[in-house]
């Protein structure tokens, strides 16, 4: 099959979503570039564009990527919340959803200014004063969601020991395999060691409900758009539901495309407010976990060089040059290791 019969097959089972979203026929798809775990589309037809998105789907990642993405951002549009685009429509066979075009630009690395990091907290506490909300209840845990120190510690733990699969039937294979033996694996087990070592005094409960949060999931301006307006837009909740607020903190602070300076952590959360009892516990506990979310993102980084992190990759588009590409993410796991206080 080419692209052009793949755009025609695609435009054929997405008829009813687009339907259901308001877009009339004839239409047309342009595949979008950037996504980095699923297909997306713009369509025009008669009357304004919308976006198109293909979910991934894998018999080894269960994850139900389409419910949790229109599922977070229906809750948030409904709740009067707007930095986000419009959910229009969506079909769980197909496995596609249907948003409102937004027409912008992606931010650079080093262009963030104290004023993004205001919208962006503003976004997380706009959605969580509503946590009360009737229809919050639907929503379904985030993707690894974690209740406990303990839990953090044991996904990553789960994402470290998942890297010794990496096959080492290439160069660059061979050379992922010996960075986790050599490096990261050793780095991990200062790290785990050291955050496990500071709870054996203490009571790690899991955290209640009223501690817990909506969390936009994988949040960071790596999923964000300046749209025309100025504002940002922020975009990509498919990991997204009830988890804790310093996983989210974590994450935001920790994810390496599009990077936020420590310097405004104390800011960030200040700027969140009382969501999930952010207390002083609540500020040790994010101080405590920062290394464990900075291994996690090393790992991450690392799962293109797994079969299935390699399929998702596939599904959403290869980069013109993959070996390239590896090669680029080896480094920034070494440089990322490199600066992890173990």
């Amino acid at each position: 099959m080419n692209a052009e019969d793949g755009i025609h097959e695609i435009a054929d089972r997405a008829a009813p979503v687009l339907r259901a979203a308001g877009v009339s026929s004839p239409f047309r798809l342009e595949r979008l570039t950037g996504g980095g775990n699923n297909r997306v589309y713009r369509v025009d037809s008669a009357g304004a564009p919308v976006v198109l998105k293909l979910y991934f789907r894998h018999a080894a990642d269960p994850r139900d990527r389409l419910r949790a993405d229109f599922g977070y951002s229906s809750f948030a549009w409904n709740v009067g919340v707007r930095a986000l685009p419009k959910p229009l429509a969506s079909d769980h066979e197909a496995g596609m959803a249907a948003y409102e075009h937004v027409q912008g630009r992606k931010l650079a690395p080093g262009a963030l200014t104290r004023s993004r990091v205001a919208e962006a907290a503003d976004f997380f506490r706009l959605v969580n004063e509503h946590r009360e909300h009737p229809h919050a209840i639907d929503l379904p845990e985030a993707s690894e969601a974690c209740f406990s120190v303990a839990s953090h510690v044991a996904c990553v733990d789960l994402r470290v020991k998942r890297l010794s699969t990496i096959a080492v039937d290439s160069p660059l294979g061979r050379e992922a395999a010996d960075l986790v033996a050599c490096l990261l694996g050793p780095t991990w087990r200062r790290v785990s060691q050291r955050v496990r070592a500071s709870q054996r005094n203490s009571t790690d409960r899991p955290l209640a409900a009223s501690e817990r949060c909506l969390s936009p999931s994988d949040f960071g301006f790596h999923n964000a758009m300046v749209a025309t307006d100025g504002r940002l837009r922020f975009l990509d909740f498919e990991y997204s539901g009830w988890d804790d607020p310093a996983k989210m903190v974590c994450d935001f602070f920790c994810q390496p495309a599009v990077p936020v300076s420590r310097n405004e952590l104390d800011f960030f959360v200040g700027r969140i407010g009382e969501v999930g009892s952010m207390n002083e516990v609540f500020s040790r506990r994010v101080d405590l976990l920062l290394p464990v979310y900075e291994l996690k993102w090393c790992c991450i980084m690392l799962n293109e060089f797994l079969a299935v992190g390699e399929s998702r990759r596939s599904f959403a588009g290869i980069p013109e040059n993959r070996e390239l590409h590896l090669a680029h993410q080896l480094e920034s796991v070494r440089r990322a290791l490199g600066c992890i206080e173990a």
